[in-house]
């Protein structure tokens, strides 16, 4: 039996949290930190020196020898470079410990060498990190010891951002303004501050080790490039919820303390669907911490599983023909007064502040779904989207019976009089309780589901950093907030005012509703009739960034410039570029030097076996190891011309100026022979004798953990 852990006493242990602020810092220091956290202030500057001072020490006494910036650059993953806390040896030959405001608020880190889509050249190196104080500070324990990491935004020399921090708190600064403004409207003299709160579940594959180091493309691209399907997949349904296997439930075990420390609130944990596939849920946070949090879970996720004998896979669909991975991002909007926007209360047709935020949610939804489905474009994702498995690549708003029944009476007949109440479920169990029934129930197909008191945007991959989706559902909602208080701050009056407005949006924007199934081809044939966009890849996605709309927006709200979002287009084009071309190159390397060697040692044994047989037994019929001769030598040609086409595809591609051009060659003329190459290889996987077969399969990947 493992040692019991008690989580309160471990929860926060290494993270310069408010406890650790109090005992540390001079009390009008504290005051002031706080007050910027909490209100949003300016940070004074003077207090720099102090809180320097105290995050030193305080590290220093837990055994920590170097700080690091801990920042987002565009790459999706996190950065660091680490400087010890010495300053200059003493003419005692001993060493001062040194940390100063300075080093505390601002770092120089090369920016050069990150992806800047043209906002750098190569020769400009300079770049910035800049503290992000509303975020804390926190320890890391690993192999290099104890590091101090600070968490900071990430700008160029001319000031724009190259990260993944910056627009996120410009987009908070926007929809915490022009909600308030709407809380005003409804008489709310109390709240200061509105703040997003998001909750992302996180999916993940473990695999065993030893396993993943025969995978060159697991090792390399993060999925399988090749691989038949196993005789049993997830068809029983019998891994979800299943009881957590001993290794998976020690490796958990020891997450969730790693996680705890570092005041990562690690709540919900269980098998998904698919074999080998977990979920790690968190409590809800503020948005800015959510988004780091986050991180940390997917780098603790990866950490932690090298400790037990396994890999960690992120990617979106590392098998075919099983689940794939996402990470739901639920999203509400909270003010400090403790005011849920998103809870439409026991009676929501008599809830007028919730129906109008209701309806502005549905608005920039509807006006801007290409660019949500953007938010959650990346490579992996086109693997999983679409695919009976999540949400379709078509944008549309799941509000479930209730809220639907309030829209059709307020679009019909301008008046909501009752709302749909859930009742009592009734089990037929005398020993058993009743149990109070939700008004509505769930959609899992729909990608931006309303679910009690927030929306589950259900796009996200699993791999991806949940910055962008939270920076487009912050900066639409506060445009449709804006031009919502615009009119009705000016309103004679406002009960009309707002009556009016809540009917309109809604009958302007109800063709994003929809509540059923999601998967159907049904759905697809009538999204398309009510015009909304149905982008299947990230190539597709991409030029939402750049549209008038989205420019304007952006720069209104000083989320992003023109030029920050062309910078994000062009890089996007790029990784989805590199990625492809990766791939191509793995399957080329895999196919040339390891799977056509294989199946030809297989038929030249199967060949000599025959020759034997005959030279043997003249008359023994050899009709069966004749056919399967044929049969793999068939594979083994198609495969050879597909591998050839493929390096052809990937060479010319290769060449290319970078670019959507590129992308867009990528997508068309490499992803189709990659498949072309796959399907004979996958074939043959099923005929040729496992002890040549040069790599584990998807059994054995995925049943053996």
């Amino acid at each position: 039996m493992s040692e019991a852990v008690n989580v309160a006493e471990l929860f926060g242990k290494n993270v310069f949290n408010e406890t650790v602020m109090r005992q540390y810092l001079p009390k009008t220091v504290f005051k002031k930190l706080k007050k910027t956290i909490e209100d949003g202030a300016e940070l004074d500057p003077s207090i720099a020196d102090a809180v320097a001072h105290a995050m030193k020490d305080w590290a220093i006494e837990r055994g920590a020898t170097h700080y690091t910036h801990w920042f987002q650059p565009l790459t999706g993953i996190t950065a660091e470079k680490h400087d010890s806390f010495i300053s200059a040896p003493t003419s005692e030959g001993k060493v001062i410990m040194e940390f100063s405001g300075k080093e505390l608020v601002k770092g120089e880190p090369d920016a050069s060498s990150f992806p800047s889509g043209g906002l750098r050249a190569t020769f400009e190196a300079r770049g910035y990190t800049a503290w992000d104080c509303t975020s804390p500070a926190f320890l890391r324990e690993d192999a290099i010891g104890v590091t101090l990491c600070i968490p900071t935004a990430f700008c160029s020399y001319t000031g724009e951002a190259l990260d993944k921090k910056t627009p996120l708190l410009r987009s908070m600064e926007a929809v915490d303004e022009h909600a308030l403004r709407i809380l005003r409207l409804f008489g709310n003299a109390t709240a200061k501050r509105v703040t997003p709160s998001v909750g992302p579940e996180q999916e993940y594959f473990l695999v065993d080790h030893e396993k993943y180091l025969q995978r060159k493309d697991l090792i390399y691209s993060g999925r399988t490039l090749f691989g038949a399907a196993p005789p049993k997949g997830q068809e029983m349904e019998d891994h979800y919820f299943g009881a957590i296997r001993e290794r998976v439930a020690a490796y958990m075990k020891e997450v969730n303390e790693e996680l705890w420390k570092l005041g990562v609130p690690a709540k919900t944990q269980h098998n998904e669907v698919a074999p080998a596939q977990h979920e790690l849920a968190p409590i809800y946070e503020q948005a800015n911490i959510a988004v780091d949090h986050n991180q940390l879970v997917m780098e603790t996720l990866k950490k932690v599983a090298g400790r037990h004998g396994l890999n960690c896979l992120l990617h979106e669909k590392p098998f075919a023909g099983v689940n794939g991975s996402g990470k739901h991002n639920n999203w509400s909007l909270t003010s400090d007064d403790g005011i849920n926007l998103l809870n439409p209360g026991e009676t929501p047709h008599e809830n007028i502040q919730f129906l109008l935020v209701l309806s502005c949610i549905l608005k920039a939804v509807d006006k801007h779904a290409d660019l949500l489905r953007e938010s959650a474009a990346d490579v992996g994702n086109d693997h999983r989207l679409g695919a009976n498995e999540a949400p379709p690549a078509i944008i549309s708003i799941f509000i479930g019976e209730q809220l639907e029944d309030v829209v059709d009476q307020l679009c019909s007949t301008g008046e909501a009089t009752h709302s749909k109440t859930g009742g009592t479920l009734k089990t037929g169990v005398r020993t058993l309780p009743d149990l109070f029934k939700d008004a509505t129930d769930r959609n899992r197909t729909s990608p931006f589901a309303f679910t009690g008191n927030k929306f589950e945007f259900r796009m996200v991959g699993s791999s991806d950093s949940i910055s962008s989706p939270n920076v487009v559902l912050n900066t639409i909602t506060a445009e449709a907030f804006k031009e919502a208080a615009d009119i009705l701050e000016k309103a004679e009056n406002f009960d009309a005012a707002v009556h009016d407005m809540i009917k309109e949006n809604l009958i302007a924007h109800r063709r994003i509703i929809f509540n059923g199934n999601g998967y159907s081809d049904a759905w697809v044939e009538e999204a398309e009739k009510r015009g909304l966009p149905h982008l299947k890849t990230m190539v597709d996605a991409i030029p939402a960034l750049t549209t008038d709309d989205s420019i304007k927006m952006f720069e209104e709200f000083k989320v992003f410039t023109r030029a920050e979002l062309e910078s994000r287009a062009e890089i996007e084009y790029e990784a989805y570029s590199k990625a492809i071309n990766i791939e191509a190159r793995i399957m080329i390397d895999m196919a040339g030097k390891q799977i056509i060697p294989a199946v030809i040692r297989y038929a030249s044994v199967l060949a000599d076996s025959l020759g034997k047989v005959k030279t043997a037994c003249p008359a023994a019929d050899t009709s069966v190891q004749e056919e399967l001769l044929v049969e793999v030598s068939e594979y083994l040609s198609d495969a050879k011309v597909a591998l050839a086409g493929l390096i052809d595809a990937a060479e010319g591609c290769a060449a290319m100026e970078e670019g959507r051009d590129q992308a867009i060659a990528c997508r068309d003329k490499i992803v189709p022979v990659m498949s072309a190459l796959r399907a004979p290889v996958d074939k043959l996987e099923m005929i040729v004798d496992k002890d040549l077969w040069p790599m584990p399969s998807y059994g054995d990947l995925i049943f053996e953990v």
